[in-house]
């Protein structure tokens, strides 16, 4: 049990390394894609599309159980073919299917947090200027009320009982 939790751990590490080594250029799987399709079907040079990278999940496992069966038909010639080596196989194909949606989700979460750090950066600039011009404004209402004379008080008004009884109403 111990031997196909360890598998199972670099599986998942060697899914991670497939999906970023995807990231960064797809050569083998354009060199693929020239080889078998006709030159309409083709897909272009700046397409990023990969064997795990940008596939769904149907084409990812295939490709990745047809690595691992080239690699155990590769190692049937060394050791024989039983329930354990069986099972180390399972463990692989999972194991690199799990460490790519892994890697695909860091990739993906460290882009947002990238746009977003941008973003906030952006925010806070405008929110300091907001601040000063705030500031600057408050200083010079400041300055024009001392500045300001004061007016003069006003000339005593009836009181609202005296227009009252001028109008007859009390």
């Amino acid at each position: 049990m111990t031997i196909e939790i360890i598998i199972f751990i670099a599986a998942i590490l060697f899914g991670i390394v497939i999906y970023w080594r995807e990231s960064r250029g797809n050569k083998m799987y354009l060199f693929f894609n020239k080889l078998m399709n006709s030159e309409e079907l083709q897909m272009k040079d700046t397409d990023t599309k990969g064997f795990v990278f940008q596939q769904n999940f149907v084409l990812r496992f295939v490709y990745i159980a047809v690595l691992f069966l080239v690699g155990i038909l590769i190692v049937q010639f060394l050791i024989p073919i039983n329930y354990a080596t069986i099972s180390l196989f399972a463990s692989m194909i999972f194991g690199t299917l799990i460490g790519t949606y892994i890697a695909g989700v860091v990739f993906k979460s460290s882009e947002i947090l990238e746009e977003q750090t941008e973003a906030f950066e952006h925010k806070l600039e405008e929110a300091i200027e907001k601040g000063k011009d705030f500031m600057e404004d408050f200083q010079s209402k400041e300055n024009k009320e001392l500045e300001a004379p004061k007016e003069a008080p006003k000339v005593n008004e009836k009181s609202a009982r005296e227009r009252l009884k001028d109008k007859g109403l009390l």
